[in-house]
């Protein structure tokens, strides 16, 4: 199973994600941009869980439909951690050092902030997948962890 939360506002407008079959956990909406790094104050957060099958196509369809600059999206699998920028998809075993940090040099270039380069590291036992505690109140509230923008 992937788990992973986007944020509606990150697509491109006109933009449509298909092609994959995503189960929705919980749609909530929260101030939670930051205006002063053109981020809209009001975000869409979609929880989703797919079957692992689908991580490749989601992978793809994301990196079509993400908006510019610095949008991206995290999703992970049990064993893999995917990071979607536009046009860029990095893969990596989860816990990979190399696979996070050349994923995190990317969105840098991009100008992503590094308080949102804050995807999680490796699952955390008794913790749930697909969340991470940042120190950042808003951030933690957003749930910290799949989209972020400059």
């Amino acid at each position: 199973m992937i788990k992973g939360t986007l944020i509606a506002e990150s697509f491109r407008v006109g933009a449509e994600l298909g092609g994959v079959c995503l189960t929705t956990r919980v749609i909530r909406r929260l101030a939670a941009g930051d205006l002063s790094a053109s981020q809209p104050e009001i975000w869409t957060l979609i929880e989703f869980e797919a079957e692992e099958a689908e991580a490749d196509a989601l992978a793809s369809a994301l990196a079509r439909v993400l908006d510019e600059p610095g949008w991206y999206a995290d999703f992970r699998s049990p064993g893999e951690t995917f990071v979607v920028y536009p046009g860029q998809i990095f893969r990596y075993p989860r816990g990979d050092s190399a696979g996070r940090a050349e994923a995190a040099a990317h969105g840098r270039t991009l100008g992503v902030p590094e308080h949102q380069l804050d995807w999680p590291r490796k699952v955390i036992k008794g913790q749930p997948r697909g969340r991470v505690r940042c120190g950042d109140p808003v951030a933690e509230q957003a749930g910290c962890y799949l989209l972020g923008k400059h």
